[in-house]
């Protein structure tokens, strides 16, 4: 067999060297080749994936997930795993002028000639994009237009809870932890393809098929059908929306998805990885050409979150929580540092202080790699009686910021959230972290929580007056306090899902109180984008009708919408408005107890039932010691 060339399409790779340095912005996000990255021939595999981030460059190789999966296929022999970003508006011109397809990073190899194609849907603003990367890859939007020798379009992270908005175009759904479950998805679907007749592109000349042809026919599209059957049947922690129907309510609300045919499972299980030490951390992972968000290693020390807290989606979807070692986590700082060059490291999880014993974890680490020249950051801290002496371990070398995330400033509200959060605590850790060289304090706050009042906004403002005076008292300089305040969107498989997101007038009405409460010169209140806000919550509570919005919207012109220099709200309000979509129903009014939700196919951890409990304590305004 000939050997398939380094670059799978050296022709595509000097057009596009050709085209970037003169007209495009930071081309060193379109040309790969990072210190790290995996190169495998075609033939030398089995069966190629290319992992898609659909946004840019700089903010997806910061993206855990893709190195995690990246390690975690390439580990394999006989599989290839690959990258690809979402262009920005600039390059997308580039290629489309061009007719160039959109490629990998690692071989040039256009992506309609990978056996799979994998999106990470991290953000549901982000949706549009991955339109735009089918589309510059030349594979239909739509799953029911794809046939047999067309990719296998996946999707898996936090959005794929309610994977309904994107249901049309997505053919598999992956839910929960990916580290098994993909690499056994890419190899098996290379199987099916292979017993069905279909050839593996091993030359961009011979093997995907030009726009038109005959072989995206009814046949075609038959046999995809049947290999998805087989993929449905067989991988319990996926879901193929076409294989389930939706029916819509009198009330007109969406059921969830049953299936269409015998055989399928009724309900999509959450893969969970039991042993984190069996799948350890890359330790050689890539090293961005451009300025990425978190340009340091991420060790990611635990998956999970002991607290449980209400509003947040991020703790139902990780359960259970499991840990890491330190002696792995010991050995994987050291290792990729050493790989790399990089000499800050992040200790990752939804709540890093709550490791077991992690000031003394935290002190056996620091004694392990401070020597190479390695600092420490923590991103995540938790506000309890540790969070004063935590911050001790930590180092200001690189950044004098601390973050912490009250989310709401007064008791009765914290009860309700079930955030265990004391104000003794916070102001306890505050003054360590002023004493300890720290002089800037970022704290995040939500408002728009259900049962919120005047006084839990003004709240806020006045206890970041406190933090800041706290840095005059402990050291005798005012502290530098940023209060971010997001807006709260209900999310599925929380136990406030069954609550209505607040309207407009009302966040409108909320930003005014939170500016124009009086705050400290060096008190800064920050609030989200409040378009961006009723978006998401249209997105990840929508149901399958979702679709046509995106789509209409995508088409109007709307690309990488959570950039406010792209974001253009009103290709949206039309598209919502040509769609005869009813947002005071689906986001602004809240949804029965005994109501079917259109996300409810999906089975987490903690089941519905232990929702409904919580959300009942919420509205009670309880919380308990052992819950």
């Amino acid at each position: 067999m000939t050997t398939t060339p380094y670059y799978f399409d050296p022709e595509l790779r000097r057009s596009i060297e050709s085209l970037l340095l003169p007209d495009v912005r930071l081309p060193g996000q379109y040309i790969g080749g990072e210190v790290g990255q995996i190169v495998k021939t075609s033939d030398s595999v089995d069966a190629r994936l290319c992992f898609c981030f659909p946004d840019v460059y700089s903010i997806g190789m910061s993206n855990v997930a893709l190195a995690v999966l990246y390690d975690a296929i390439n580990q394999f022999s006989n599989l290839a795993c690959e990258r690809a970003f979402c262009p920005s508006p600039d390059f997308e011109a580039i290629l489309r002028n061009n007719r160039l397809p959109l490629y990998s990073l690692e071989t040039f190899t256009p992506l309609d000639a990978f056996d799979v194609v994998a999106f990470t849907l991290q953000y549901e603003l982000c949706y549009s994009s991955v339109l735009t990367m089918l589309d510059l890859a030349r594979i239909p939007i739509r799953s029911s237009q794809r046939g047999i020798n067309d990719p296998l379009i996946i999707a898996g992270g936090p959005c794929a809870s309610n994977p309904e908005p994107m249901a049309p175009f997505i053919d598999l759904f992956q839910i929960g932890d990916g580290e098994q479950t993909t690499p056994r998805l890419l190899a098996r679907w290379a199987e099916i393809r292979k017993q069905l007749g279909v050839e593996r592109t091993l030359c961009s000349k011979n093997g995907r098929l030009p726009s038109g042809s005959t072989e995206r026919d009814k046949r075609s599209r038959e046999l995809r059908h049947k290999a998805l059957v087989l993929l449905q049947k067989e991988f319990v922690n996926a879901y193929a929306p076409s294989l389930y129907h939706v029916e819509i309510n009198a009330d007109g609300r969406a059921l969830r998805p049953r299936p269409t045919i015998d055989d399928i499972p009724e309900y999509i299980h959450t893969a969970v990885i039991p042993d984190l030490n069996a799948y350890p951390p890359p330790k050689q992972p890539l090293i961005p050409l451009i300025e990425s968000v978190q340009d340091r290693i991420s060790v990611e020390i635990m998956r999970g979150c002991p607290q449980k807290c209400r509003f947040c989606q991020s703790t139902q979807l990780k359960r259970p929580l499991r840990y890491r070692s330190v002696d792995l986590i010991i050995e994987t700082i050291v290792e990729a540092a050493r790989n790399t060059g990089v000499q800050e490291t992040t200790l990752l999880s939804l709540s890093s202080s709550e490791y077991p014993r992690f000031e003394e974890a935290l002190q056996k680490i620091r004694d392990a790699v401070c020597p190479l020249g390695v600092t420490l950051a923590v991103p995540s801290l938790r506000v309890n009686h540790q969070l004063s002496s935590v911050v001790q371990g930590l180092t200001t070398e690189r950044s004098s910021s601390l973050t912490v995330a009250p989310e709401a400033a007064l008791e009765e509200m914290r009860r309700r959230i079930a955030k265990r959060v004391t104000n003794e605590d916070l102001f306890k850790g505050c003054r360590s972290a002023y004493e300890h060289g720290f002089s800037h304090i970022k704290m995040y706050f939500m408002c728009g929580f259900p049962h919120e009042k005047e006084e839990d906004l003004v709240g806020i403002v006045n206890l970041s007056n406190d933090i800041c005076r706290l840095g005059k008292e402990a050291v005798g300089r005012w502290g530098q306090v940023v209060a971010n305040v997001s807006n709260f969107v209900p999310k599925p498989h929380t136990p406030l899902q069954w609550e209505a997101m607040q309207t407009r007038e009302y966040f409108i009405e909320a930003h005014r109180i939170l500016r124009q409460t009086r705050r400290e010169r060096s008190v800064s209140v920050k609030y989200h984008d409040l378009e961006t806000s009723l978006l998401e919550g249209l997105m990840t509570r929508g149901d399958r009708r979702i679709a046509a919005v995106i789509e209409h919207a995508w088409r109007l012109g709307a690309r990488l919408d959570p950039w406010r220099e792209h974001f253009q709200p009103d290709l949206w309000k039309s598209a919502i408005a040509d769609n005869n979509i009813n947002v005071e129903l689906l986001v602004h009014t809240p949804y029965p107890m005994d109501s079917e939700l259109p996300w409810d196919h999906i089975v987490l951890y903690n089941k519905k039932e232990h929702l409904k409990k919580e959300h009942e304590l919420s509205v009670q305004c309880k919380i308990t010691q052992n819950d």
